[in-house]
């Protein structure tokens, strides 16, 4: 058998694989909704949410990364970078998750565990700052900021609906922090370069993205970054692996190395 091929697979292996992977994506995607009734019953008032939106942009005035007015600025003059945005933005997000999520149950089921408990304990955690600190995103504080999606797409609001769509949730920005766990994902379990190439411009492309359509801070998008990487490096601790976390090398590779798929 050449090196890195995978094992035959008999009809019988295939439809147990099958089944495992049908229950463990079927049981996230209740997760997920779960996560959205939840996370729109949360919304706070507007006018905590607009006031810490304000303490926000202060704090990134402090830090120097009060950016979103000028990068936005750089696409406005162009249809075609704000439907790529856009594109980004809404088909970037879900779709691209569950794809690489199916791809990782399939054949990499110790991972996909790992990254999907690091899913449910951010997801968890980014629910209490949803009620406890409402944030207005960019576009509906600044008013020299233009809501790229809604005025430009339709697409987004068949994907998620505005019952489940928490307008005030701006901070954390999972649009950021859960690509970047699809992103260790593909890096970790893949050899191709050209393949750890996506998972290294997919969270990249979000993060601007979701800049660029107003709907984040950049703060946003650090914070949901770090919870995101705080909740795998809970789960790496809970199925034994010690690591400094500011150590790149056991973030990018799989609890048994010899697992990368060769695809």
């Amino acid at each position: 058998m050449a090196r890195g091929a995978l094992p035959p697979v008999g009809p019988g292996q295939a439809w147990r694989a099958a089944a495992v992977a049908g229950r463990e994506l079927g049981l996230m995607l209740v997760a997920v909704l779960a996560y959205f009734a939840i996370r729109g019953l949360t919304e706070g008032a507007t006018a905590d949410a607009l006031r810490n939106a304000s303490r926000v942009v202060r704090l990134e005035q402090l830090l120097g990364i009060h950016l979103e007015e000028q990068l936005q600025a750089l696409i406005l003059g162009s249809h075609t970078l704000v439907t790529l945005a856009n594109w980004v933005y809404i088909w970037g997000h879900w779709p691209f998750i569950a794809a690489v999520a199916t791809w990782l149950v399939l054949t990499h089921p110790s991972e996909y565990r790992a990254l999907r408990n690091a899913f449910l304990v951010s997801g968890s955690a980014g629910l209490v700052v949803f009620a406890l600190f409402p944030v207005a995103p960019p576009r509906l504080f600044d008013p020299d900021l233009v809501d790229t999606v809604t005025e430009h797409s339709r697409s987004y609001r068949v994907l998620q609906p505005p019952a489940l769509v928490n307008q005030y949730a701006a901070m954390p920005s999972f649009h950021f922090g859960w690509n970047l766990l699809i992103g260790l994902g593909i890096i970790r379990c893949s050899r191709k370069a050209w393949v750890k190439g996506i998972g290294v411009a997919a969270p990249g492309a979000m993060g601007l993205a979701t800049v660029l359509t107003a709907n984040h801070f950049v703060l946003d998008l650090v914070v949901g970054g770090l919870m995101a990487l705080a909740a795998l490096y809970l789960v790496e601790l809970a199925r034994g692996r010690r690591f400094a976390p500011w150590r790149p090398g056991p973030w990018l590779r799989p609890l048994e190395p010899g697992r990368a798929d060769a695809a």
